[in-house]
């Protein structure tokens, strides 16, 4: 441990800055963001990866004293501070600030292996939930494009549950990403309700390409679309009119990534 400092007020500087986290300017202007819960700090402490500062109550200190073995910053804080500074209705008690990936702006020059790429998604739970789907079917990573909302918020941090620690997180414009992975000659796949597409079963899995999933509402916007190698659809016995976007991402992945 660093050092230990405790604060009591919600009116403290580093309150304030640690509040201002649940804001995508804030995260943007200092490349970090917030964990809460042990389960994430945990992960996040396993990857090592760059951990800013620990804040906890006494409480949680006191039963888990370990982790003030570490050589991070640490804040002892009051239960209000907690509530102050996470979206969760009832805190854990713990909580950390991290560095987002320096080059998460970026795309690879090398690009290799499965990765899905997020057009427009807007729920929170759909994204986190895409984000842990693609960690457990062995893919790269995760490109999330301008439109989409920003994967680094609270509600979306808390639905990866730690996924973001074990595949790459890229943001960007989807079209110069589709564009380099078809200058490596690895397919694209689009999705599309539609059954003018193809038959998902049809295409043969393999270890490089990327698939695209768009909006919940609207799908994939046409410019997309117009890009991709291949635009897949899933076929449905049911009356339903449509799946879940996760639900289909996650057939999706599994079924274009298996051995």
């Amino acid at each position: 441990m660093k050092n230990l400092e405790k604060i009591t007020s919600v009116h403290n500087q580093h309150v304030k800055d640690w509040k201002k986290l649940q804001t995508r300017k804030q995260r943007t202007k200092t490349n970090t963001y917030l964990l809460d819960g042990w389960h994430l700090v945990n992960e996040a402490i396993q990857s090592d990866i760059s951990i800013l500062t620990l804040i906890g109550t006494q409480e949680q200190f006191e039963l888990h004293p370990d982790i003030l073995t570490h050589r991070f910053d640490t804040y002892e804080v009051t239960s209000e501070i907690m509530t102050d500074i996470t979206d969760s209705v009832t805190p854990q008690g713990i909580a950390a600030v991290v560095s987002k990936p320096e080059d998460d702006l970026q795309i690879p020059a090398e690009l290799t292996g499965a990765w899905l790429l997020l057009d427009q998604i807007q729920d929170p739970g759909n994204i986190g939930t895409m984000i842990r789907t693609a960690d457990a079917a062995g893919f790269t990573g995760v490109v999330a494009g301008r439109k989409t909302v920003d994967i680094y918020s609270p509600k979306v941090v808390r639905a990866m549950q730690g996924s973001q620690f074990h595949i790459q997180l890229h943001q960007g414009n989807l079209i110069a990403w589709i564009e380099q992975f078809k200058q490596n000659e690895l397919p694209v796949y689009g999705s599309e309700l539609n059954e003018a597409a193809k038959n998902f079963r049809k295409i043969a899995p393999s270890d490089n390409f990327a698939l695209v999933m768009g909006n919940e509402g609207h799908g994939m916007s046409q410019e997309l679309l117009d890009r991709t190698t291949q635009n897949l659809y899933i076929p449905m016995a049911g009356q339903a009119e449509s799946l879940n976007v996760a639900i289909s991402a996650g057939i999706l992945m599994f079924q274009l990534k298996q051995k």
